[in-house]
């Protein structure tokens, strides 16, 4: 399972599409279900225009933060895989923000953790 915090722009598919095809190798016809969510930034906020946005966090503690939640969705439900990545830093209008993966056997236990890691 893989967290990642990036500074940089994020493409969510092909993200996904790499991380898949190495998971294929591990675990070839043991998940029959991939539940993914993709954030971006929005142009409002309550009422206002937002042309900009910067994520901070907390080196260190940010991600071992992160990796708690998807530890406790692998607890809660039979995961095979995860993938959490976040951006930091500047933001604008439909960056994508966060890309959160999970593989499953069944999809009732994908989309419950994907939904519980967002």
């Amino acid at each position: 399972m893989k967290v990642e915090l990036r500074a940089t722009p994020l493409d969510p598919l092909l993200e996904l599409g790499c991380y898949q095809a190495g998971l294929d190798e591990r675990l070839s016809g043991r998940y029959g279900a991939t539940a993914i969510f993709i954030g971006t930034m929005r142009d409002f906020n309550d009422g206002d225009t937002v042309q900009e946005m910067t994520l901070e966090h907390y080196p260190g503690m940010t991600e071992r933060h992160l990796q708690r939640i998807v530890e406790s969705a692998a607890r809660e439900w039979p995961l095979l895989d995860a993938l959490l990545i976040h951006r930091i830093g500047a933001l604008q209008p439909n960056d994508p923000i966060v890309l959160a993966a999970v593989w499953s056997a069944h999809r009732a236990a994908a989309f419950a953790a994907c939904r519980f890691i967002m």
